[in-house]
């Protein structure tokens, strides 16, 4: 085996550390999304009936060429979850608001 061709090959893959601690993940059912001309920024948070206020979660700030990435990555992923596991039904589609669940103040987070 010739040492360069998998260093080469190793080169080529992204290697990422995942900490036991993020690893474990963030519950978010609320996702606010704003942006200036260089970055966006998303907010997750997690908002749970007969609280008045969501609680962010995580922070994720991005430029716009990598924001309009992931909406192609979530595009494609969800096409590839909806071909094995069937159509994503939205419930009482309505539109959006930044309070579902109708309770306290809007524009309160």
């Amino acid at each position: 085996m010739n040492n360069d061709n998998n260093n080469q090959n190793n080169n080529n893959q992204l290697q990422i550390n995942l900490s036991p601690e993020v690893a474990q993940g963030v519950y978010a059912n609320l996702a606010i999304i704003t942006h200036a001309s260089a970055e966006f920024i998303m907010d997750f948070a997690q908002m749970a009936p007969g609280v008045d206020k969501a609680q962010v979660r995580s922070r994720v700030i991005m430029a716009p060429e990598h924001a309009k990435r992931l909406l192609h990555a979530l595009q494609e992923n969800i096409a590839r979850y909806e071909q094995q596991f069937g159509t994503i039904q939205l419930p009482n589609q309505q539109p959006r608001t930044i309070n579902p669940f109708g309770m306290g103040n809007p524009g309160e987070a």
